[in-house]
C-alpha cells in the first residue's frame, strides 16, 4: 500500500510561494496513493509552463514535452503501451493556444488519456501576458489597454469535442479536488479537468467568487448526478429551463423546488453539457464537479508489430521518389 509521500520526488518544487499548483501537486499524490494503481504504470507528461514542471514532482514516469504537444506525446504512448495511466499536464497558455488543435483531437477521438488543463487566466512563467482565457478587458504587458479578445471558454471546448469526461474544479478546495481527479483517473475514456488555479503573482485574485468562502456559494453550483441545482448562501436560488436555455430564480418567489433543472451527467446528447458549460461569471452562477461522464466506444488501432517492418521499404517505398 502506497502512501502520498510515496509519490513525492527528491526535486525542490520548484513555483512561487502560494502557488495553485503545490495544492494540485497535493491531491493528486493523495488520489494516486489511495488508489494504489502503482507508480510504474503512471505516467505524467507536461507542455511548457509552470504546469509543465509537474512531471519532475511525481515519482513516477514522466515527460516533460514541447510546447503544446503534450496530447500527442500521450496518445503516442497510450498506444503502444495502453495498460499505462497517462495523464496530461497542460496550462491554458500551453494548452489552449499553440496546442488547442492537439488537445480537441485527442478529446475526439476519445484516447484513454487525462487531460489536466491548470487555467491562470495568464502566461504566468513569461511574466504575465494574456492568454486564451484572459478576460475581457483585462490589462497585462501585452495588452496594456485591456484585452479586446473574448476568452476561450475550455469546458464548451471539450463538450464539442464530444469529451466522454469533463470536469472543472479549483485549487483550494482540496475535498471536490480530489473526488475529481479520483473519478478522472477510473474512467475509461477521454478526460478534460479544467483546474481554476491562481496565479497571485500576476493574476492575484481572478478566481475570488469561486474560493472566498463569504461570496461562493451566491457564485457557484457543486453539480452532483440527479440532484437539482441549487445555490446561494441561503440556498434560495436554482437554475430551471427557459425555452432553449436556463435561467435563474428564487425558489418559493418565482417557482418551487420540484421545478428546478436536475443534473445528468450521464447524457449521451451534450445539449445540457452545452448550457451549463457556457453560465460564466458574473452573469450567471458557474459549475464545478462532474460536467459529464459517458461511455464512448473507444476505437482500438491497429498496431504493427516492429520486427514485421522493414525501414527500408518504409523509407523507399512506393510513396517516394528521386528527382534527377
Amino acid at each position: 500500500m502506497t502512501i502520498a509521500d510515496d509519490y513525492a520526488t527528491d526535486q525542490q518544487v520548484r513555483w512561487c510561494p502560494g502557488c495553485g499548483d503545490f495544492a494540485v501537486l497535493d491531491q493528486m499524490r493523495k488520489v494516486l496513493a489511495s488508489l494504489d494503481r502503482g507508480r510504474e504504470n503512471t505516467v505524467f507528461i507536461s507542455g511548457i509552463g509552470c504546469a509543465g514542471r509537474f512531471p519532475y514532482y511525481m515519482e513516477t514516469y514522466g515527460m516533460h514535452g514541447i510546447h503544446g504537444r503534450a496530447p500527442a506525446i500521450a496518445t503516442g504512448l497510450k498506444q503502444v503501451r495502453p495498460d499505462l495511466d497517462v495523464w496530461v499536464i497542460t496550462g491554458d497558455g500551453d494548452g489552449l493556444s499553440i496546442g488547442i488543435g492537439h488537445l480537441v483531437h485527442a478529446l475526439r477521438r476519445n484516447v484513454d488519456i487525462k487531460i489536466l488543463l491548470f487555467n491562470n487566466r495568464v502566461y504566468g512563467l513569461t511574466k504575465g501576458q494574456f492568454s486564451p482565457t484572459s478576460l475581457l478587458g483585462q490589462v497585462t504587458p501585452s495588452t496594456p489597454q485591456g484585452s479586446e479578445i473574448d476568452p476561450i471558454n475550455a469546458l464548451s471546448l471539450a463538450v464539442a469535442a464530444n469529451c466522454s469526461f469533463i470536469a472543472r474544479a479549483v485549487d483550494t478546495q482540496a475535498q471536490s479536488l480530489a473526488e475529481v481527479l479520483r473519478r478522472a483517473a477510473l474512467h475509461q475514456g477521454s478526460v478534460f479537468v479544467e483546474i481554476y488555479q491562481n496565479c497571485h503573482v500576476y493574476n492575484d485574485g481572478t478566481f475570488d467568487y469561486a474560493k472566498n468562502k463569504k461570496i461562493r456559494a451566491d457564485h457557484v453550483i457543486e453539480l452532483e448526478h440527479g440532484k437539482p441545482m441549487i445555490f446561494g448562501i441561503d440556498r434560495d436560488k436554482g437554475l430551471r429551463r427557459n425555452g432553449a436555455g436556463v435561467e435563474v430564480a428564487t425558489i418559493g418567489a418565482d417557482f418551487a423546488e420540484n421545478e428546478l433543472l436536475h443534473h445528468d451527467e450521464r447524457a449521451q446528447t451534450t445539449d445540457l453539457a452545452h448550457m451549463l458549460a457556457g453560465l460564466r461569471h458574473p452573469e450567471m452562477p458557474e459549475v464545478f464537479g462532474v460536467l459529464r461522464d459517458v461511455d464512448r466506444s473507444m476505437k482500438e488501432i491497429k498496431q504493427t508489430d516492429p520486427a514485421e517492418m522493414d525501414l527500408h521499404e518504409l523509407l523507399q517505398g512506393s510513396d517516394s521518389w528521386f528527382v534527377d
